[in-house]
């Protein structure tokens, strides 16, 4: 790969060490008869892994950058389970993209580009499809992230969304010289499964953007975050597990915040 260009653009860091790639793989743990998607296949590494380890299963892969069709074409020739869309994942129509597939169930591996993690979640959780699990390596900071605990500094908006929808699990560490070109920040691989029943949500975008609002301002209490909502119906919800206004979101779990969205959607 040394001759290729990497582009800091599309955030290319392409893993060389197989035996982490295999280590990912494996960790996906995919049921026969499945749809794996990835984004940002690169040099495929992790696309050869997955399509050996899981032979019964269709890959659909989305990688921006035309320029690696040559390597990816070559790479991926004598797969025939794997199919590499050149485009933008996030402005693909993922739900149109599958329904030339059959499977039994829907999975997300992918060592994503670390500048578009975040968009990426979104969209799947956006997609409406029922991904069994996810598996993403993401800088180790963001990964801290996702795994928080209610009332750290890394709790926040996401980590509460995230909570509703997936048990999230930090699976292991990868040091930034794993990696050509090389990071400036280690990673970390976490994995995002299926909560088997969610808590009923009358509205999901209204429950993602509650969140949002109330950790607006980190150090600001839902009583200034939440202003624009009926504070009454907002403290009673908060009443109920021994909280007021005074509260900053960091504090509370994502099971109030599932609550206050229903109580504010009906009224």
């Amino acid at each position: 790969m040394e001759e290729f260009k990497f582009k800091k653009k599309f955030g290319q860091n392409f893993l060389q060490n197989k035996a982490i790639v295999d280590k990912i793989a494996r960790v996906a743990d995919i049921k026969s008869n499945s749809l794996i998607i990835e984004v940002g296949p690169g040099s495929g590494n992790l696309t050869v892994a997955l399509a050996e380890l899981y032979k019964d299963s269709n890959i659909l892969a989305y990688e921006i950058d035309n320029n690696l069709e040559d390597i990816l074409s070559v790479r991926l020739k004598d797969y025939n389970n794997v199919k590499v869309l050149f485009s933008d994942f996030l402005k693909a129509d993922i739900a149109l993209d599958v329904r030339e597939y059959s499977y039994n169930d829907i999975y997300f591996v992918s060592n994503v580009p670390y500048y578009i993690t975040t968009p990426i979640l979104f969209k799947l959780i956006d997609s409406n499809l029922s991904f069994e699990k996810i598996v993403m390596m993401v800088q180790k900071e963001v990964g801290d992230r996702f795994c928080s605990k209610v009332s750290t500094k890394d709790y926040g908006a996401l980590t509460v969304i995230l909570n509703y929808f997936f048990d999230v699990r930090k699976e292991f560490i990868v040091d930034r010289n794993q990696f050509y070109p090389r990071p400036n920040v280690d990673s970390v691989v976490v994995s995002f499964s299926r909560k088997e029943k969610l808590e009923e949500l009358v509205d999901k975008a209204f429950f993602i953007k509650l969140v949002h609002d109330s950790f607006q301002f980190r150090r600001k209490t839902l009583r200034n975050n939440l202003k624009k909502y009926d504070l009454e119906l907002v403290e009673s919800v908060l009443n109920k597990y021994g909280y007021d206004l005074s509260v900053r979101a960091e504090a509370l779990d994502y099971k109030i915040f599932v609550e206050m969205a229903n109580t504010l959607y009906k009224s």
